[in-house]
């Protein structure tokens, strides 16, 4: 692989310079992180009513997000050897219909052990979408434009989270608690008309079939030479970064409710400020991943999210104002840093192993990760989850060291 200055670009030539194809990729990859994010986003805006339902601790309620973590790791690693041998395409569906279908059964958990099952198995697809459609999208961008072409793709999470917050305020309204959660769970058969648009329109990006073809080699690449390094310090950096962020996205609903004495309607300028500010994130710091740099831009927000994570959970009760406002920083800040995720481990592969190397390195991340917000489940029992949820901050200060070891791959080919 080799790097290239970086051209003059305009705001809108990205998605021009995608093609017809490549805007139905676009399309289809958009689609599946939006729907991706909302069967997320039931569990953490129900989290409050499952624990009262089932009469779970604090620690038991984290750990339903955890497994959903842990298992993404599996999912992710299992989908970017998929995308490697069967295709984009064909791996983005897969993951699509995994995670439609557990979230589903989800709502027709009878204990508390069953809805760990699914929740856990739900985490198969959760984790393996990401990887299929930000690779599928990477490879259809120029790179004076991957940066923003793909932080576009993880914009759409806030859009998913967004959905998920006008969906649960309407169902809480007027269902009881006791079945609210169940009726969450179950729209999340939504992405069944995605999955109908990715099968007849969605391609795989010409040339890289015959490269993935010619490959000869196995998972066990990613490991060895000079990218055993690159896949070890790109795994720590998406561990601090997703540690730092699952545990606002697990623990922040809860935050509102118990620390805040906030209601259902109550919550939701809370969530339009958080969700308002995480989408201009998404979508700014991918103009900024181009300009600046990968490193550097992952640098600025990792420092500022933690800061920003600090401050929203130590305000003074009675002084809500200040965390209504604090709440878009916060959300700018804990997303813009995903934004050069896809356009980094992308360069930082060939090929015929990129989606193992993405698919493994990013959902490593995300599980190990997940032990943040489960420790924060069980730290709320005696600090309270205000004072809890400052651990998640020190998970940003991984991925600051974890950029030491890596490589700026701004303008770099993909090969």
């Amino acid at each position: 692989m080799s790097t290239t200055p970086v051209t003059r670009t305009n705001p809108e030539g990205w998605f021009r310079s995608l093609g017809q194809r490549g805007k139905r990729a676009f399309i289809g990859a958009f689609g599946g992180y939006g729907l991706d994010s909302y069967d997320y986003w039931i569990l953490p805006l129900s989290l409050v009513a499952i624990t009262s339902f089932f009469g779970i601790s604090k620690g038991q309620a984290g750990l339903l997000n955890t497994a959903t973590l842990v298992l993404s790791a599996l999912g992710g690693a299992v989908a970017g050897v998929l995308a490697d041998r069967i295709g984009r395409v064909r791996t983005l569906l897969i993951t699509v219909i995994t995670y439609a279908v557990f979230t589903v059964l989800c709502g027709f958990a009878t204990s508390y052990e069953m809805l760990l099952v699914f929740r856990g198995l739900q985490g198969l697809g959760f984790g393996g979408e990401w990887a299929a459609g930000a690779i599928l999208v990477a490879e259809y961008s120029k790179p004076e434009y991957r940066g923003r072409a793909v932080a576009f793709i993880q914009s759409a999470w806030a859009v998913g989270w967004g959905l998920a917050v006008v969906v649960y305020t309407l169902v809480f309204s007027f269902v009881s608690a006791d079945t609210a959660w169940r009726v969450m769970f179950w729209t999340g058969a939504l992405p069944a008309v995605l999955i109908l648009y990715i099968r007849r329109t969605v391609q795989d990006a010409p040339g890289t079939v015959e490269q993935r073809e010619r490959s000869t080699r196995n998972f066990s690449a990613i490991f060895t030479g000079g990218l055993g390094r690159t896949t070890f310090f790109a795994a720590l950096l998406a561990t601090g970064v997703q540690g730092g962020y699952y545990t606002l996205a697990t623990w922040l609903p809860t935050f509102l409710k118990t620390e805040r004495g906030l209601t259902v309607i109550n919550s939701t300028g809370y969530y339009a400020f958080l969700i308002s500010g995480a989408f201009i994130g998404y979508v700014c710091g991918g103009f900024i991943t181009d300009r600046l740099g990968r490193k550097r831009t992952f640098a600025l927000f990792a420092v500022a999210s933690a800061i920003l994570i600090m401050l929203y959970t130590q305000i003074p009760t009675g002084a809500n104002t200040a965390v209504l406002f604090l709440g878009f920083p916060l959300g700018f800040c804990a997303s813009a840093i995903f934004s050069g995720f896809g356009s980094f481990l992308a360069e930082l592969y060939p090929t015929d192993v990129r989606g193992t190397g993405q698919g493994f390195t990013y959902n490593f991340g995300r599980a190990v990760g997940a032990l943040f917000p489960a420790g924060v489940g069980f730290m709320a029992e005696t600090m309270g989850v205000g004072g809890a949820m400052i651990f998640g901050a020190a998970a940003y200060g991984i991925a600051v060291v974890a950029l030491l070891g890596l490589p700026e791959t701004l303008g770099r080919e993909l090969t």
